[in-house]
C-alpha cells in the first residue's frame, strides 16, 4: 500500500473508532482510561497535538466536539455517571504511580 492509501485508511480508521466511542457513550472515559490508558480526552488533546505538529491551529473544545460528537458539557451532562468515591480513589492512586 503506498503511503496516500496508507493515511487514507488510517482515516478512516479514526472516523471508525470515533463513531463506535460516540455510539457507546455507556462506556465511560475512566473505563477506557482503566482498560486501555487513554480517554476521549486524550484523543482530542492528540488531535490538536497533530493538527499542531502541521502548522494548524484547533481549539481544544472543537477537538473535543469532534470526537465526542456533540458539545463537551452537553455529553457529559447527558451521559457522564456518577463514579463512586472509591473507584475514583483508586484511579487517582493509580494515575499517580
Amino acid at each position: 500500500m503506498d503511503k496516500i492509501k496508507t493515511t487514507q485508511v488510517e482515516a478512516a480508521t479514526f472516523k471508525k473508532l470515533l463513531e463506535h466511542l460516540q455510539k457507546n457513550s455507556q462506556v465511560q472515559n475512566i473505563d477506557l482510561m482503566d482498560l486501555a490508558d487513554f480517554c476521549r480526552n486524550c484523543l482530542s488533546k492528540w488531535y490538536v497535538a497533530e493538527a499542531e505538529n502541521l502548522g494548524e491551529k484547533v481549539e481544544y473544545e472543537k477537538a473535543r466536539e469532534l470526537v465526542y460528537g456533540m458539545p463537551y458539557k452537553t455529553w457529559k451532562k447527558t451521559n457522564q455517571k456518577e463514579q463512586p468515591i472509591s473507584r475514583l480513589k483508586e484511579f487517582n492512586k493509580k494515575d499517580a504511580l
